[in-house]
């Protein structure tokens, strides 16, 4: 369960992620920051998970077969299971980590420093509207990124293998 003042602080940084100048800056601005946070904390503490449930995934790069890693947003359903959207800051185009596990669904996230092999699936078409019900608990307002981006978003289920 979350606590009120969370809950009031996600809704106030999920309104500014939302600005266009967050979806500018921040895909300039985070991943350095991540990366930075990942050396102090030696892996086991994402900056955005600080606020919202995080994950970095790896996966296989779809062209180059080269292990890749990405610090996500993340949205744990019961039983496991990991919710994570392509979101990509609400750009024109899908983050590279999507096309990744369309080619390659067997791929690993790291949550707390601790790694873990998942086998991914996109979500269905008919169980789409619940998912977003589902996550914008988690992260009000998130489904603006859809909206914003002009495309339909990709989600992803990771089970645990």
């Amino acid at each position: 369960m979350t606590s009120p003042v969370v809950l009031r602080i996600r809704t106030a940084v999920a309104w500014f992620s939302r600005t266009r100048f967050f979806r500018r800056v921040g895909p300039h601005v985070m991943p350095p920051l991540e990366r930075g946070m990942a050396w102090l904390t030696r892996g086991r503490v994402q900056m955005s998970g600080l606020l919202v449930p995080s994950l970095v995934l790896h996966t296989v790069g779809a062209r180059s077969g080269q292990q890749r890693d990405a610090t996500l947003m993340y949205v744990p359903e019961p039983g496991g299971t990991m919710l994570v959207t392509g979101s990509n800051f609400a750009a024109a185009g899908h983050p590279a980590w999507s096309g990744n596990l369309l080619a390659h669904p067997d791929a690993a996230v790291s949550v707390r420093g601790r790694r873990i092999p998942v086998r991914a699936a996109l979500v269905p078409d008919d169980e789409r509207e619940a998912t977003w019900r589902y996550i914008e608990r988690q992260w009000p307002g998130y489904r603006g990124y859809e909206t914003s981006s002009g495309r339909t978003l990709r989600m992803f289920r990771l089970t645990p293998r």
